[in-house]
């Protein structure tokens, strides 16, 4: 795996990877804030054609907009990140999709999960979202447009866009082709 914006403090690998998301982190482009974030950390293979990925992220979210999840990217104006993001002191469903600007869905949450298994299936010329409180039952979160027949980078992200750092534990990362 490559590192896109490598944190300090990293234990293990994509089996069960744990750092330290460092304060002042995003990955954001123009939209409602006016400006332009892409130094959030991320790890990632490349991969074409379609395929899904899949993970499931545990993370000690205290601070407003501290997220972590999934991400598929082309470059800093064309990709998708999904997960957990940290609003309302609730760790939401949340999903930014980013082709030249940023938009984002969120799925508000009453409670704050312990953990939060996520799928992203890549497809011709879209992305499937999914997500699942128990590593069993997967619920659909947003299927959006990602242009087809490029490679792409695909892999674990992280952010914490305040003043405060906290730690994020991904466990068994899975890329797989499909159909």
């Amino acid at each position: 795996m490559q590192w896109l914006n490598k944190p300090k403090n990293i234990e293990g690998k994509a089996d069960k990877l744990t750092f330290t998301v460092e304060p002042g982190t995003d990955f954001w482009q123009v939209t409602h804030y006016g400006f332009k974030r892409d130094n959030g950390p991320f790890t990632y293979i490349e991969a074409d054609g379609n395929f899904e990925v899949s993970v499931k992220v545990t993370g000690n979210y205290n601070e407003l907009f501290h997220q972590a999840g999934l991400m598929i990217r082309i470059d800093e104006k064309n990709w998708i990140k999904t997960g957990i993001e940290f609003v309302d002191g609730k760790q939401n469903v949340s999903a930014v999709v980013t082709r030249d600007v940023s938009d984002w869905s969120v799925i508000t949450r009453k409670d704050s999960p312990k953990s939060v298994w996520l799928k992203l299936l890549r497809k011709g010329d879209y992305a499937e979202i999914k997500y699942s409180f128990d590593g069993k039952n997967y619920e659909m979160l947003r299927l959006a447009y990602f242009p087809p027949n490029v490679k792409v980078q695909v892999g674990m992200v992280a952010a914490a866009p305040g003043k405060l750092s906290f730690p994020v534990t991904f466990e068994n990362f899975e890329v797989k082709k499909v159909e």
